[in-house]
């Protein structure tokens, strides 16, 4: 069947069983029966035991988990429950962080309109929006939300705010008449779709779609259907999880077949052993340590006005390589601006971005003044006076009631469209004064003439018609030009067809601005005084929404970041190619942007094969965005996708990272999103990409950290079995060192500053593993130094007639020193830390290192600390020999760190 916009209103009312009066209630009760309500169902939720089991399937758990039943086995209750809690603690942070998709769905369905006028039985009854039907013909006005998918039968000045849907900077004008049947969905003029806001006039249209049939319903699918991606780190952290499982199976494998053919250990001693290194290889601390750095890492993007929605999100945003924006309101300010004033004698430059009337007028390079050009005067007391918008203070009269746009500058703030303020601001640059004009009559802007034309009196008492609308209709009503002078000259037609068609080459929406002298006694205003030949062209105004200049700035570092930044936009070719022109993201010639109806017609190869070549993509749908993404995505992209309207939701679910805008975005957009920006502003993003390459440094820094401890731990107790020998640390004695001084440091390492020049360095490869050959090397041998001091204190104690327990109390105290001045190492992974800036930078190191001394304390001279971790006091004597150890192995760390710096520029350099 054909598509009702392609249809005349007569076919479209014919395709749907009705007429211009409607349904009756009998027919309107069967279509309901057989179509349904008109309401977006909620999706099928997914059981609740089976969400709370997804939570725990994760390798990194199930060695939490292993772990916990190990201390179960040893009967060690309070461990077991200590881990088990972090277990918990992980999962019931994924559930509350889960269902995302299920809120936006929630907030699409809240857009819906809860009553509409229908004309039932030859009437217009007032009934619920759920119970209409395809057929039902409905009316709406300025202020409604529309209720349903209609082909509209008649219209009046009707506009409607779209941009939820297209992206569309402006409220789309809309009319009656029939359009290709191939027409994007902002071009689809004759249409109005369920959930958008009818921002002026009156139309009555026919119900064509209802509930799930509808254009939002139809985005609701697309959300629903869309698979959210793991993040690099879950990957990384998987992969991770997996070879360390593997490598503490192998390890207690080897150590247990030794044991029994070397040492003849019994099988209960052979048991306990692998249960004790599994204990000191599994790092417990790690989920938690990971939560926690992504936490914090959380409140620091808050800070930077980047608001976190999902934990993951604030790593993967540190892996980004390409960045698909929006343009309005993102790139741009979302404040319609006049760029420039073009008469038959003057190009004048107007200075100033948004709704601030600040800026004025350039001739060339000099500024100048109406004074210096009446033709110019002209044209900025047409666009003023023939205007409905206003420009208040933000906090001034007026100032609570933002009319249809309610765009909010600096300082001020418009009431009325943006295409009206943009036109009254430029009135208040050129230093027009309205006071003294008076307004006798108007003609209101249609979407059919496409022009507002009004009757005012100026301060000398003469009347005058004044005209402003589209180009195309203000020439062919003109015989007549403004000249240099101010006086009228005969129309140079070719003359504006170039000026019209290079304004709008450049991607500036054009205005045109006539005149016409009205009679002295004239009261009213006819449409016919504003008739074919009667008016003179004053001048054309270009209006453009600029870009933001710190998003300029924003996306040039990004580029130098190595992260490609594609815009994708509901706007027309011609004003995204400009805007992209002026974003620095178009060089050159070649195929500089694609269209929707160029994305049609390629096929998902065709699409992969030039997506990472095109940087601007325009009248795109809810489809093209998700194929953009997805085909960026096949390369082995990290994709972030930033949106506002409802059409932008199911890319954002798509995306690696979705960022939904915090001021002008809708509800479905943010709750679909991972992270939502309180600004609006592209460079925040920026921020953001710089604040999550942090986070993620410092989570290296943080497993570079911790792992030692485990390694150190594990091998003391492998080379005690290897040996034959007792066992230096007992379970409950490795607890201690894991989930209170390793985890404790460790955080410490979570507020590291960024390194330099961290974002002029290339994005990393989201398959490329946690740590390298180089750290994992380092680590190898910082387990063997820290372990290896830990051992030989150990039995050096015990060779001088130390009892056991101040013995293990020893090498637990070597232990935790070691593990404090590797924490210094550990602040710079790959610059030296013999520098006095090793002291400096991080508060938390040194407040960290306080707690971690004063919990050792406790663990070696409080009595009850004896009892439940078998500790014991230990002299001075002790603490000095092992804090000279700790002394040892910081120096042995960092010389192990500049042989890998040397390996780094030898493998470099081959």
């Amino acid at each position: 069947m054909e598509a009702p916009w392609a249809q005349t209103g007569a076919d479209a009312l014919a395709a749907v069983g009705s007429t211009p009066e409607g349904l009756s209630t009998e027919l309107a009760a069967l279509e309901l029966e057989r179509s349904g309500p008109n309401r977006l169902a909620p999706p099928a939720r997914t059981p609740w035991w089976r969400r709370v089991l997804t939570q725990f399937d994760d390798v990194l758990i199930y060695i939490l988990l292993a772990s916990a039943a190990l201390k179960a086995v040893l009967g060690e209750w309070v461990d077991f429950t200590v881990i088990l809690a972090v277990a918990v603690v992980n999962a019931a942070i994924g559930l509350i962080q889960e269902g995302r998709a299920e809120r936006a769905l929630d907030a699409i369905r809240g857009m819906l309109s809860l009553h509409a006028q229908a004309r039932r039985d030859g009437a217009w009854t007032l009934v619920d929006a759920e119970d209409l039907v395809p057929g039902d013909v409905v009316r709406v006005r300025s202020g409604d939300r529309v209720p349903a998918d209609l082909r509209i039968l008649d219209s009046a000045s009707l506009r409607v705010d779209e941009s939820a849907l297209t992206g569309e900077s402006v409220p789309a004008g809309k009319s009656a008449g029939p359009v290709p049947a191939d027409s994007g969905l902002g071009d689809r003029t004759n249409m109005l779709f369920s959930g958008t806001l009818v921002s002026a006039g009156t139309g009555t249209g026919v119900v064509v779609a209802t509930g799930a049939g509808t254009e939002i319903g139809r985005i609701q699918s697309l959300i629903a259907g869309v698979e959210s991606l793991e993040t690099p780190l879950s990957r990384t952290l998987a992969t991770f999880g997996k070879r360390l499982a593997a490598l503490i199976l192998v390890m207690a494998l080897v150590m247990v077949v030794i044991g029994r053919v070397w040492h003849d250990f019994s099988t209960s001693e052979l048991v306990s052993a692998a249960i004790g290194f599994a204990v000191a290889a599994v790092p417990e601390g790690l989920p938690a340590l990971v939560t926690i750095t992504l936490a914090l890492g959380v409140q620091q993007m808050a800070r930077r006005q980047a608001i976190t929605r999902r934990l993951p999100a604030v790593e993967t945003l540190g892996s980004v390589s390409t960045v698909c924006s929006d343009k309005t309101g993102t790139l741009t300010r979302n404040e319609m601006t006049a760029r420039t004033v073009r008469t038959r004698a003057h190009d004048v430059t107007v200075t100033g971005t948004g709704y601030a009337p600040d800026g004025g007028l350039e001739l060339g390079e000099r500024a100048v003044t109406l004074d210096e050009l009446p033709d110019v005067r002209s044209v900025a007391e047409i666009m003023m006076l023939c205007n409905d918008a206003r420009i208040v203070p933000e906090n001034g009269a007026g100032a609570g009631s933002d009319g249809g746009a309610g765009a909010r500058a600096a300082g001020w703030r418009l009431v009325g469209e943006p295409t009206e303020g943009a036109l009254r601001v430029l009135g208040h640059k050129a230093g027009v004064d309205p006071a003294g004009w008076r307004r006798l009559a108007v003609v209101p802007f249609e979407s059919e003439t496409k022009y507002m034309a009004v009757l005012v009196e100026d301060p000398a008492g003469e009347r005058h018609v004044l005209v402003k609308g589209a180009p195309d209709q203000i020439l062919e009503r003109c015989s007549a030009q403004t000249g240099p002078r101010g006086l009228p000259e005969p129309l140079d037609i070719g003359y504006w067809s170039g000026q019209i068609e290079d304004v709008g080459g450049e991607g500036l929406r054009v205005l045109a601005a006539a005149r016409v002298p009205a009679r002295p006694d004239a009261t009213t205003l006819d449409p016919s005084e504003v008739g074919s030949g009667r008016l003179e062209l004053a001048g054309i105004v270009g209006i453009v929404d600029p870009p933001r200049p710190e998003a300029i700035t924003a996306v040039a570092q990004c580029r130098a970041a190595g992260i490609h930044v594609k815009m994708i936009t509901g706007d027309h070719a011609g004003t995204a190619l400009a805007i992209g022109r002026e974003m620095g993201l178009v060089h050159g010639d070649g195929v500089q942007v694609l269209t929707g109806a160029d994305l049609e017609a390629m096929s998902g190869e065709q699409l992969r094969a030039v997506v990472r070549e095109v940087d601007v993509f325009a009248r795109t749908s809810p489809e093209h965005k998700i194929r953009i993404v997805t085909a960026l995505q096949s390369h082995g992209e990290v994709v972030a996708m930033t949106g506002d309207g409802v059409n932008d939701a199911p890319a954002l679910t798509r995306a690696d990272v979705g960022v939904a805008m915090g001021i002008k975005g809708t509800e479905a957009t943010k709750e679909a999103a991972d992270v939502v920006l309180a600004d609006d502003n592209f460079a925040t993003i920026e921020r953001a990409v710089e604040e999550g390459r942090r986070i993620y440094d410092n989570l290296r820094r943080s497993v570079m950290f911790l792992l030692p401890t485990n390694g150190a731990q594990s091998l003391v107790i492998l080379v005690a079995v290897l040996a034959g020998l007792p066992l230096p640390l007992e379970p409950v004695q490795v607890l201690w060192i894991n989930m209170v001084t390793a985890v404790t440091l460790s955080l410490a390492l979570a507020n590291e500053r960024a390194e330099p020049g961290i974002m002029t360095r290339l994005p990393r490869d989201p398959r490329a593993p946690l740590l390298d050959g180089v750290l994992v090397r380092r680590i190898l041998v910082v387990s063997v130094l820290i372990g290896g001091a830990s051992l030989g204190i150990f039995y050096v104690e015990r060779a001088r007639g130390v009892p056991l327990e101040q013995a293990q109390t020893t090498a637990v105290t070597m232990l935790a020193l070691a593990q404090l001045a590797y924490l210094f190492s550990c602040r710079f992974l790959e610059r030296s830390s013999l520098t006095t800036k090793v002291l400096r930078g991080n508060r938390a190191v040194w407040w960290s290192a306080l707690a971690m001394i004063a919990l050792q304390l406790f663990f070696v001279y409080a009595p009850f600390m004896h009892a439940w971790f078998g500790s014991a006091p230990i002299a001075l004597r002790e603490w000095a020999v092992v804090a000279g150890l700790a002394v040892v192995v910081f120096l042995l760390v960092e010389g192990v760190k500049a042989l890998g710096r040397v390996t780094r520029r030898l493998t470099r350099t081959r």
